[in-house]
């Protein structure tokens, strides 16, 4: 079944807000899925051991965090309402900041997407060599990793519905183990093993702020029900919705997760380990089994972010490139699914895997730390579009909605310059650079268009006969 081009007009009648068909669409448990997806890739089975070198303080800072990610998604929700389409924050900054932030927000965002599928897709191979290349072999590490990225975008360009009943399997087949460690795990914990509340032994901000540092980035995708919105039914109520739950279901499985963890595996162990999921699961059940379990978990939680990655890095270049802000041939569909946008982001994505394997492991980190910087900047964008629309348009409000709407407006601005400066200076000062490289092709696409009826040439030639 064929399904329709995205429809990126904004909508401001209040009976708009649902398509016209059923088809090429999906409902709340799918935008959830995406949600949940797309935010717990690989990286949450490793989180407990970054988190054990500053001891339980940690848990401190991913509930402040997981605060903070909650007023983002709330104003997603309000977001979505507010404003028709797919593309998510890019539409948001278009319309709050016009064409040039959109396009910065688009931009940024596309090299998140693509370079975050290489860093997911890496980590998935470490779980997956615990059953084969056990000997580490990096030929066939570079395959599996190949594996990883083309299995998403061929499911990806086989159509929307093939893609929401593998999202929803995948979610639910990594979310149910992920839910018992964070709910009968808990069952197992014992005091003797969290070690010294503060083992890092700095002063209690400092090592709340480092420990956010790490936790902050945990949160990333929990906007991808808005970038897709375009294909969810009834957008109006569901993005928010699926935001929302999706951010809820996340921060449920990370903290108590990692509190099993920290409860069950031994402080000075955990803060070595290369799979505390694992290591947890060893020391609940006994042998290698639940730990083998645990990494098969791992593999199915990888490829279900991929799926819900691969997806975004069509969708948002296809909502800038339909207002002549990206490329013509992102704009290019193939029964509604933008082909272009897929392949050519999978292919970039290859060409970053295989030189992570290859010998430029410190380039590949720090292209890494880049795409969490560009990740932030359209959080950055789109709490920023809201805060100004409430402050601009907010007149027509109840002042006690008004104020608590820009307090979680403002909480998530917050939020986002505080992801912002735990990249890291490096991190910030070539993301900068990164982001600045965009304005070439900023220009071309203007100079190509000729939006002001004229060329160059012809603009000179007008200059001289005034004269």
């Amino acid at each position: 079944m064929s399904t329709p081009v995205i429809d990126t007009e904004r909508d401001t009648t209040p009976d708009q807000g649902k398509p016209t068909s059923k088809s090429g669409t999906f409902g709340l448990p799918t935008a959830t899925a995406l949600v949940i997806g797309s935010v717990i890739g690989t990286g949450v089975f490793g989180l407990p051991t970054a988190l054990a070198a500053f001891g339980p303080i940690s848990l401190v800072a991913f509930v402040l965090v997981t605060i903070g990610a909650l007023a983002l998604a709330l104003t997603f929700g309000a977001l979505s309402k507010r404003v028709r389409g797919s593309g998510g924050p890019y539409v948001y900054a278009r319309e709050a900041f016009g064409e040039f932030g959109g396009f910065l927000t688009a931009w940024c965002y596309w090299i998140t997407a693509w370079a975050g599928n290489a860093a997911i897709v890496v980590a998935l191979v470490g779980y997956a060599e615990v059953f084969v290349n056990t000997d580490h072999v990096v030929g066939w590490s570079i395959a599996i990793a190949l594996a990883g990225l083309w299995i998403p975008a061929v499911i990806n360009l086989s159509g929307l519905r093939n893609m929401a009943v593998t999202q929803i399997v995948t979610t639910v087949l990594k979310f149910l183990p992920l839910l018992f460690m964070a709910t009968i795990g808990l069952l197992f914990i014992k005091t003797a093993n969290f070690g010294p509340f503060n083992a890092g032994g700095t002063s209690i901000g400092g090592a709340i702020s480092a420990a956010a540092a790490i936790a902050l980035f945990s949160y990333i995708g929990i906007e991808t029900a808005s970038v897709a919105a375009g294909r969810v039914r009834d957008p109006k109520r569901n993005v928010g919705r699926a935001t929302v739950l999706g951010t809820i279901g996340c921060a449920v499985v990370y903290i108590l997760g990692t509190l099993t963890v920290f409860g069950t595996v031994p402080n000075a162990a955990l803060q070595v380990s290369t799979a505390p999921f694992t290591a947890s699961a060893d020391a609940i059940f006994g042998g290698h089994w639940a730990g083998q379990a645990v990494a098969v978990a791992a593999v199915v939680s990888g490829l279900g972010s991929l799926i819900g990655w691969t997806l975004i890095i069509g969708e948002m270049p296809l909502a800038a490139a339909k207002d002549r802000l990206f490329p013509e041939r992102f704009a290019r569909t193939r029964r509604g699914v933008p082909v272009f946008g897929i392949v050519s982001s999978t292919v970039l994505a290859t060409v970053l895997t295989v030189v992570s394997y290859t010998s430029f492991d410190q380039v590949f980190t720090t292209l890494v730390l880049l795409s969490v910087f560009t990740a932030v900047v359209p959080y950055l964008f789109s709490a920023g579009a809201q805060l100004y629309w409430l402050l601009s348009r907010g007149k027509q409000m109840r002042w006690p909605h008004l104020v608590r709407d820009c307090g979680v407006s403002a909480l998530a601005l917050v939020f986002s310059f505080w992801a912002l400066a735990g990249s890291g200076y490096q991190a910030v000062y070539y993301g900068v650079i990164c982001l600045l490289l965009g304005l070439p092709l900023y220009i071309w696409l203007k100079v190509g268009h000729r939006e002001y009826g004229e060329t160059p040439a012809e603009a000179t030639l007008e200059t001289r006969t005034n004269q």
